[in-house]
């Protein structure tokens, strides 16, 4: 996330590559993100000397090591922090430093890479509209930001979040079906995800309810209702709403 992070931004121009620092641990993976943006430094620790008084940080690692990594921010002086770690609540985060700090928790997927992710932000108790604003304007300008409390965001954790490896998983389904069915793979690939493409597009623009664009397209005793009529028997609506109960409870218990 870390990455598909600093590569949107640079892709929509947010700043120029000189204004962002990368802390990665390791000597061999820090050469292949200096490698991969160039002009962006990378270092292997974060140091006094890299904060000002304007100094943002986006708190991008594994759960295990955020607590860790906030108290290094602490110590080196850093007064807002953005963070995209899953199930870390602010005040968890804040208690790893040692004076009121602006935190932000948030939830981006991973299409912030093409400029079109989905996150949702929240503010703990030190943070004000201006800190939102400036955790807003760095995830929007890589896709849709949603302001929500903290309480929803273990529920954007599991929808929004790994939501593209749900769609992902059902694009797979969907171009094997078609090879079982004759298709060459190149062939059912491109008709499953331009189909995709087309359908999301129609939904977001057309402003109906994905109900009503079902309708539309299900004639009675048709070809579609044939097949909705075996979805909804195998019960793949039903796995969908325990597939985000599972991941939001996962996000939950990451908290405790």
């Amino acid at each position: 996330m870390g990455a598909a992070l600093v590569e949107g931004l640079l892709r929509a121009q947010w700043c120029a590559p000189s204004e962002l620092l990368i802390v990665q641990r390791g000597e061999e993976k820090a050469a292949a993100l200096a490698e991969r943006f160039p002009g962006v430094t990378v270092a292997t620790a974060i140091e006094a000397d890299h904060v000002g008084p304007d100094t943002g940080v986006v708190l991008c690692v594994k759960p295990d090591y955020a607590e860790g990594v906030s108290r290094l921010c602490s110590a080196v002086g850093v007064t807002r922090l953005l963070s995209v770690v899953a199930g870390l609540s602010t005040d968890r985060l804040q208690a790893c430093f040692n004076s009121p700090v602006a935190i932000i928790r948030s939830m981006p997927n991973t299409p912030v890479l093409v400029g079109k992710g989905v996150s949702a932000i929240t503010g703990g108790a030190h943070c004000t509209s201006d800190d939102l604003d400036w955790a807003e304007g760095i995830l929007g300008a890589v896709g849709l930001v949603v302001r929500v409390t903290e309480r929803q965001i273990d529920a954007v954790s599991g929808l929004s979040g790994p939501m593209p490896a749900y769609l992902y998983l059902v694009v797979e389904a969907l171009i094997e079906a078609g090879v079982h069915q004759g298709l060459s793979r190149e062939i059912s690939t491109k008709l499953v995800v331009a189909s995709f493409e087309g359908s999301a597009a129609l939904l977001a623009e057309s402003g109906e309810r994905p109900e009503e664009l079902r309708y539309q397209v299900t004639s009675p005793g048709g070809v579609t209702a044939a097949g909705l009529r075996m979805l909804e028997g195998r019960a793949v609506r039903a796995a969908f709403l325990e597939a985000v109960a599972s991941a939001a409870e996962r996000s939950r218990n990451l908290a405790r």
